[in-house]
């Protein structure tokens, strides 16, 4: 197969030129996003394989089937990753979003049979194939907004065949679409209707049939609990991570939206990946986390769509913390996938610098999906998978703008998936 190479040149800044081996940033680090000015970036077989500055360009002998891009006046950034969503859907609940606005709560939605159990009720009927066609056209819109790595979590389907569907569509959209899809198997997302009376019926469900079903086809890459309550208790959430370890799925748990139950601390004792939320956070939460490998993950859209306290980036930071940003993206709580907004939302209501921001939608969620080695900088070796901005006077007017559209280019292992700057 002929080699395809990709040249990008003249860049204002080559933006999170993290070195080789660094596979996330945490407490006062996180202000740091090294960058490459007036940069140059090259790439073949969609790997980055060299960079450095328009002074020490060394040239090129052979420029036959190079693409080229002037990305003069313009940043490069390595390209979002989004950790944590439910991309996998049947049909909005923009009803729910009506009852909210006439002041009921996520709690009240839920217990006139909405919420998850809504979703979960129209995924069942729908066949594979309209989910996938469906869950596609929004993954490429998440693409041409600079998505270049996605989670996606099953947890709408609440029984064997359905959840093994969503993973299924999941591991689709990955053969099918150029970003990288980890997927995760959330069946503890809420009880479904036919168990009401019986939890313990449905935890077996997912302990003895589902996760080593998930495991035997290879349709997930991690585990996960909506330890929450009136949803699930810690114990259960233990039990599910515990199984999970036993099948190679590690966990990545929504802990502390509404309340703090002492989910970090276990989460942390069975090595989950990432928590999150982190809407509702006491000091030992924060403690728990100090010295461990799991990174929390916050979701501000969710904050600000539900109206709902928005996680103490601030604190989690100052406490030597590796924070990574995601979207949440779902039916009924975050209808947006727009990791832009996200990182806004990040400078905005959690009060982060933009450095922080980026790199917590970068390197630290690239970290929060297990991708660190491969995604989350511009880093030789990585995949070149990138954003080239339309000409902006700093990467702080990115959040500053939130209500334009700053990107210009999106490529993907070294191919364009939105096209704009202009070829040389």
């Amino acid at each position: 197969m002929e080699a395809t190479r990709l040249l990008i040149k003249n860049a204002k800044a080559l933006v999170g030129v993290h070195p080789p081996g660094v596979g996330r940033v945490q407490g006062a680090d996180m202000r740091v996003l090294p960058l490459l000015e007036d940069g140059w970036l090259m790439a073949e077989n969609g790997i980055i394989t060299a960079m450095g500055i328009e002074a020490d360009w060394p040239g090129i002998a052979d420029w036959n089937g190079l693409e080229v891009i002037d990305a003069t006046g313009r940043y490069v950034l390595p390209g979002w990753c989004d950790p944590h969503t439910h991309t996998v859907f049947a049909a909005p609940r923009e009803g729910e979003f009506v009852d909210r606005i006439n002041g009921l709560n996520y709690e009240q939605i839920a217990a006139k049979g909405g919420g998850i159990l809504n979703s979960a009720a129209k995924l069942r009927q729908m066949p594979e194939d309209d989910l996938y066609h469906r869950a596609k056209a929004r993954v490429e819109e998440l693409m041409a907004q600079g998505t270049v790595a996605l989670e996606i979590k099953s947890g709408y389907g609440l029984d064997l065949e359905s959840e093994l569907k969503m993973l299924r569509v999941a591991k689709r959209l990955k053969q099918s679409l150029p970003l990288q899809v980890r997927s995760t198997l959330l069946a503890a997302h809420a009880i479904p209707p036919e168990y009401k009376s019986d939890r313990t019926g449905y935890l077996d469900l997912i302990v003895n049939v589902l996760l080593p079903r998930v495991a035997e086809e290879g349709l997930a890459h991690y585990v996960d609990c909506f330890c929450e309550r009136n949803y699930f208790t810690v114990p259960e959430m233990e039990r599910i991570l515990e199984a999970g370890t036993r099948y190679g799925l590690p966990g990545k748990v929504h802990v502390n939206q509404f309340s703090s139950m002492g989910a970090i601390a276990a989460a942390v004792a069975n090595e989950a990946l990432s928590v999150d939320h982190l809407e509702v956070m006491e000091p030992a939460d924060i403690e728990a986390l100090r010295g461990s490998g799991t990174i929390p993950t916050l979701l501000p859209s969710c904050s600000f769509f539900l109206g709902i306290p928005y996680a103490p980036a601030r604190a989690l930071i100052n406490a030597g913390l590796p924070v990574a940003l995601a979207t949440d993206f779902n039916p009924g709580t975050t209808p947006s996938g727009n990791m832009n907004l996200v990182v806004a939302l990040g400078c905005i209501k959690l009060r982060m610098l933009p450095e922080e921001a980026v790199n917590a939608a970068t390197l630290n969620a690239a970290a929060a999906m297990g991708l660190h080695q491969e995604l989350g900088s511009l880093t030789v070796g990585k995949r070149a998978s990138c954003i080239i901005t339309r000409p902006v006077p700093s990467i702080a007017y990115l959040p500053y703008a939130f209500g334009q559209d700053h990107i210009d280019t999106v490529i993907i292992d070294g191919k364009p998936v939105r096209s704009g700057a202009s070829a040389a």
